[in-house]
């Protein structure tokens, strides 16, 4: 539908821009929907520094921080790479059967969490079973969202990943109030009935504008994308960012190393979260105004220069709490923004594959990056997190500067909206 950030002027009937609803109680449902499905599934990938923590001090006591992170930091690679084959699941069979089994994948996978001990049951029940049952649950959410809103989406967008961030708010709290009281098994088996029920009424919503089109699988519609000079920087840019997604995981335990009170450490992921919130629609909704990579630009350089301006040399607990409430909500526009970024340079049919490829090659990023922020703390002798920062501040940056590189590739240095 758009080809170099311009609308088609014409094409099959459902295409062209002035065939999409961008508004009406049937496309809200859908973003309401999606809403559901975020607050589950990437929601919970918010929780990562509670579950390094957790596993940390406790059954995994005696592994060191960086090879604790490789649960996590495989499940985010699995929600996020897991992408490319459920997006391609989605441009030919549309969002019901897929939202099913994401469903019952990520419940069963979380109950298995609950009956864990070992190291290698965490990453096989956590990283892979309940990764691949998200990364169905995400896709079907953000996808869906897509095929309703032309002018408005990336703000519809914004809207429905906010509710990862309220995840991230909501999820941590509830996990470190549930683990004294019920123990660690029975708060991963709630957070499975929460998927449940949650993920049913999404059932209810979602649904794609257009019918599914089935077709023959072909190694080249994976690749094909990657011959266009600006999609392959996009997707650079993505790698990037997801190296630099080091917050998560590693503000709560630096914080502890900083010294901050312990009272107020268990609340520093939900304040970075909650930051989120407006980060995910404020963006999004500026970015229909004033150009989505044009937004994108602005708020992956905002990520970069906040790290190495505050993070790293901020001793105080107030800098600690205002870097992240400032990445987070940095971050949270650039998880609403992306998938709109994609779609402005993809045809509509092509969406769920050219967004699962992005992710893809973004989800190495997030599947490496914490644990090399793990080593390189560990090389320090485990006392200094300096760099670990550093290593976040440029991946962001050069994240901002492929962007920018993106946007060039397309008009140039012009100052206008794209």
């Amino acid at each position: 539908m758009e080809k170099g950030g311009k609308p088609a002027s014409s094409g099959p009937p459902g295409f062209n821009p002035a065939d999409f609803p961008d508004g009406g109680r049937e496309a809200w449902l859908v973003v309401f929907g999606g809403f559901l499905a975020l607050f589950c599934s990437f929601g919970l990938v918010n929780c990562v520094g509670v579950f390094v923590e957790y596993y940390v001090n406790g059954p995994l006591a005696g592994y060191s921080s960086s090879a604790v992170s490789w649960i996590t930091s495989l499940q985010v690679f699995v929600v996020t790479g897991s992408n490319a084959f459920a997006g391609r699941i989605f441009d030919n069979y549309g969002p019901r059967y897929l939202l099913i089994f994401g469903t019952l994948v990520y419940a069963f996978g979380l109950m298995t969490v609950s009956l864990s001990t070992e190291y290698y049951q965490f990453i096989l029940a956590q990283g892979v079973v309940s990764g691949v049952g998200a990364s169905a649950v995400f896709n079907c959410g953000t996808n869906s969202v897509l095929s309703w809103f032309p002018r408005y989406r990336a703000y519809a967008l914004g809207i429905m990943v906010s509710g990862s961030s309220f995840g991230g708010i909501v999820l941590p709290i509830m996990m470190t109030k549930l683990i004294p009281g019920v123990g660690f098994p029975w708060t991963m088996r709630v957070l499975g009935f929460m998927v449940l029920v949650l993920c049913g009424i999404s059932f209810l919503t979602i649904k794609s504008r257009l019918p599914p089109r089935p077709k023959p699988f072909r190694v080249q519609d994976y690749l094909t994308p990657f011959l266009e000079v600006r999609y392959s920087i996009v997707v650079a840019a993505s790698f990037f960012v997801f190296w630099g997604f080091l917050p998560f995981s590693y503000l709560t335990l630096q914080a502890q190393h900083q010294g901050i009170d312990a009272t107020l450490v268990p609340y520093i992921l939900p304040i970075l979260t909650a930051c989120s919130i407006p980060g995910r629609i404020i963006p999004g909704f500026l970015g229909d105004k004033l150009g989505r990579f044009n937004m994108m630009i602005l708020i992956t350089g905002l990520s970069g220069v906040i790290t190495l301006a505050l993070w790293i040399p901020g001793q105080l607990t107030a800098a600690t709490l205002v870097y992240g409430a400032v990445y987070g909500f940095a971050s949270g526009g650039y998880i609403s923004l992306l998938p709109a970024v994609i779609s402005q340079i993809s045809r509509i049919r092509q969406i769920g594959t050219r967004n699962g490829m992005s992710m893809l090659v973004g989800s190495l990023g997030g599947l490496t990056g914490s644990p090399i922020g793990g080593a390189i703390v560990a090389a320090q002798g485990g006392g200094g997190y300096l760099g670990l920062q550093l290593f976040c501040g440029l991946s962001l940056t050069v994240g901002m500067a492929l962007f920018f590189a993106a946007r060039t590739v397309q008009i140039g240095v012009k100052v206008v909206k794209i």
